[in-house]
């Protein structure tokens, strides 16, 4: 017997599991970040706020763009005036010249790791190492404002100009560039820029990014942010104003970051009408008909238009041009502001976007908007053009449907899905203007947990790809030399949406569900978008922001999940059953008759041996039979009956209630063999039939990581019990989450229809502890 408070002694009635041999060891994953994270200052303070001297870089652009449709060319040319707000003094200028990646030198496609296969395209066959096509910017001049030009160095994807006089702190440039590009075809080159031709028709349609010379962030943690473009990792930019003109074929219609500033020039009557009607409308209203669509890829006019945009406040431009679209509209309302949700898609993806696009759009606006800041540009647009990639205000999707316009249901997940993702993008990481090519969790991995939220509230089955916990275990448990942190720069990735994308989101939703509750994640979560819209966060900032709003302490969450390989892999390794003696005589001596007489069924015990006495006794009685043939070891003697009586007199109320209670007490032993600490979410079952919830914090690892006990007390016997019973925690292997062992790990009604451990041992009987196992 074991004590308790002295008093209470509480007899083992079952060994469950057998507990593994394991090394204590702590002070590892609950150690603070510490050294991990950059050293707060007057730009980044220890809260996660901006600090009192936080400065960044603004570049505004006016720009003049003339699209060649017979030719797939683009000419253009910009004034760009580059504000220094750094207190630094800064000699030259790092641009950004991403269309440069496609140019048939590029480091890139001599880097990339390449394989034949038994079958191969022409194309495929022609983009090994390099291609013979001449893409990338032609650059005819770099000056300054007086017409003067400027000395400056091409590096691949980046240009250096050099300023004759060092730009001081608080001054600001302006230098003029001309350039063009051959446009590339976007479906044999890939990435999200380029053209499409339908052959059906003849006609092109257009994404333009990336296509101009763009000023590259100057920042407070890191100086000029000249990190190479190789296709993965996007890109980092200053904000600022942009005002463009779009010199187009005149039967061709744009879509564009910014506000159209002269619709009397580009759009007929009735369109402009249709357009004022759907700032109102509670559904999507057609701004340009399938039927004017049709007309116009019929009609392949010479003429040109040209459409002029502004955006204020943006951090990149991007637009698309084609005769082939169709045009729809509707005004959303974020909190008292009128945002424009618009679409554009030939009619290749008309029964598909006609219904959802528009929709989704203004579905993600919505959702974002109340667990972030609202939607604060006026304008938002989906795309169809069979890729996915976002841009302020517009983002390009997928979404084709089948000849006959049918369409299948995971072509409709997948449109609405990828509309939500690259739309929402205009929260992270146009507005909370994070480091892609550095840290690409912190668009993508924050974007698709917020595109979780949006597809619940959107459906509440939605077929979530990413978000659920167990959705991301395959990766969890992948070869380690396959794994790393989500700390870990793009280009350095090998199971990119996984790492990048799906268990940051699986992350979040783990710390907002399991760890933090709701209300305090959703108030931090919002308090950080709020502190960094218009800014340049760093991983630094996001950690220590949802920690100083919420008083939770979550470095050992972010140094497990984050900085780490490890996974989930939490075991119950042994079980051990206890009641209390009560010490009553009369109530434990027959409670140990009946057990004693539960046990004795198939074994070798005291009736067995009474039986062959009585037979021996026939020949020789006197010599066979003695004191224990009579004696019942479970009768109540006086001596029991007046210690009890004593005990009792010393007892309180509250006291003699516990040792009365019937209570049952389960030690349990848990293992951490995946490394990563995560709360211990119990289900019990009891053998009435009901079940009761209990969550232990993760804390209770800080002083073993490897191995912890802990005791329940329940007024009931517990038939089974079963480890993140609603597979919260992405645990890798379930099937020592449960016990007994032999259930399989599932919540279904079978699971508690088991055997159950039942009865109290004596302890001084040697068949006390009953049969039981893994």
């Amino acid at each position: 017997m074991k004590n308790l408070f002295t008093l209470l002694l509480l007899v083992n009635i079952s060994f469950i599991g057998q507990a593994q041999q394991r090394t204590s060891n702590h002070g590892n994953r609950f150690e603070q970040l510490g050294t991990e994270l950059r050293t707060p200052n007057v730009y980044r303070t220890g809260s996660g706020a901006p600090g009192h001297m936080y400065w960044q870089q603004r570049a505004d652009y006016e720009i003049d763009v003339e699209l060649d449709d017979q030719n797939q060319k683009l000419y253009a040319s910009e004034l760009i005036t580059y504000h220094n707000n750094s207190p630094d003094i800064l000699s030259y200028l790092w641009l950004h010249l991403d269309e440069n990646v496609r140019d048939r030198d590029a480091d890139n496609y001599k880097a990339a790791s390449t394989t034949i296969r038994n079958r191969m395209s022409f194309d495929a066959l022609k983009t090994i190492e390099t291609h013979d096509e001449d893409l990338g910017f032609k650059i005819e001049f770099v000056q300054d404002a007086n017409g003067n030009d400027l000395p400056y160095t091409i590096n691949q994807t980046l240009m250096r100009i050099d300023l004759p006089t060092p730009l001081a702190s608080g001054e600001k440039i302006q230098v003029r560039i001309k350039w063009w590009f051959n446009i590339s075809d976007r479906l044999v080159h890939g990435g999200r820029p380029g053209y499409e031709l339908f052959s059906g028709d003849g006609n092109y349609l257009y994404t333009t990014a990336g296509w101009f010379p763009r000023m590259a962030v100057y920042g407070d943690y890191e100086g000029w942010h000249n990190k190479q473009f190789t296709g993965r990792g996007e890109f980092a930019l200053p904000f600022g104003d942009y005002k463009v003109n779009m010199t187009v074929p005149a039967d061709h219609v744009i879509g564009s970051t910014g506000v159209l500033q002269n619709p009397d020039d580009v759009l007929t009557a009735a369109q402009r009408e249709r357009f004022e009607q759907s700032k109102t409308a509670e559904n999507p209203v057609m701004i340009i008909t399938r039927e004017e669509a049709e007309r116009n890829e019929k009609s392949k006019s010479t003429d040109k238009k040209t459409w002029t945009f502004h955006a204020e406040n943006v951090r990149d431009f991007a637009w698309t041009s084609s005769r082939k679209f169709i045009w729809d509209a509707m005004g959303v309302d974020i909190e008292g502001k009128k945002v424009m949700a618009m679409s554009y898609y030939p009619k290749e993806a008309y029964s598909l976007y006609s219904r959802y696009s528009t929709q989704a759009v203004a579905h993600t606006l919505e959702v974002y908007s109340k667990f972030t800041i609202p939607y604060p540009y006026p304008v938002a647009i989906s795309v169809e053009a069979s890729n996915g990639m976002e841009y302020p205000m517009i983002a390009f999707n997928y979404g084709r449907t089948a000849p006959d316009g049918t369409y299948s249901a995971a072509t409709k997940y997948g449109a609405i899905g990828v509309i939500i993702h690259e739309v929402g993008h205009n929260f992270f990481p146009m507005i909370i203007n994070s480091d892609e090519r550095q840290w690409t969790w912190m668009d993508e991995g924050l974007n698709s947990f917020m595109q979780f939220l949006a597809q619940q509230e959107w459906e509440p089955d939605y077929p979530q790809r990413r978000g659920p916990a167990h959705k991301i275990v395959d990766y969890m448990k992948s070869p380690k030399d396959l794994l790393e942190p989500i700390m870990t720069n793009s280009e350095n990735i090998v199971q990119f949406g996984a790492n990048a994308y799906g268990k940051p989101a699986t992350a979040l939703n783990i710390l907002r569900e399991t760890v933090m509750g709701r209300e305090l994640f959703d108030y931090s979560f919002k308090e950080y978008a709020r502190r960094w819209a218009f800014k340049h966060p760093t991983p630094d900032d996001f950690f220590r922001t949802m920690e100083d709003a919420s008083g939770v302490d979550l470095d050992w969450f972010w140094r497990g999940w984050f900085y780490s390989i490890d996974n989930v892999d939490i075991a119950i390794d042994h079980v051990e059953w206890y009641k209390i003696d009560s010490q009553n005589p009369e109530v434990e001596n027959a409670r140990r008759r009946e057990e004693f007489a539960q046990q004795e069924e198939g074994t070798f015990n005291i009736r067995n041996r009474e039986i062959g006495m009585e037979y021996l006794s026939d020949r020789k009685p006197t010599i066979i039979k003695d004191f224990y043939n009579s004696y019942d070891p479970f009768e109540v003697t006086d001596e029991q009956k007046n210690a009890y009586t004593r005990l009792s007199a010393t007892l309180t109320p509250e006291e003699k209630a516990l040792l009365n209670g019937e209570w049952n007490f389960y030690e349990m032993q848990f293992s951490n063999i995946g490394g990563l600490v995560m709360p211990l979410i119990l289900e019990f079952t009891f053998t009435d039939g009901t079940s009761e919830m209990r969550k232990i914090p993760a804390e209770i690892w800080r002083l073993n990581e490897g191995q912890v006990s802990k005791v329940f007390k329940f007024n009931k016997e517990v038939a089974s019990i079963l480890l993140d019973p609603y597979r919260e925690t992405a645990d890798v292997e379930e099937d020592n989450n449960h016990w007994p062992r032999n259930l399989q790990p599932s919540r279904f009604d079978a699971f508690k229809q088991q055997n159950t451990p039942r009865g109290a041992a004596n302890d001084n009987n040697p068949m006390q502890k009953a049969k039981g196992g893994r």
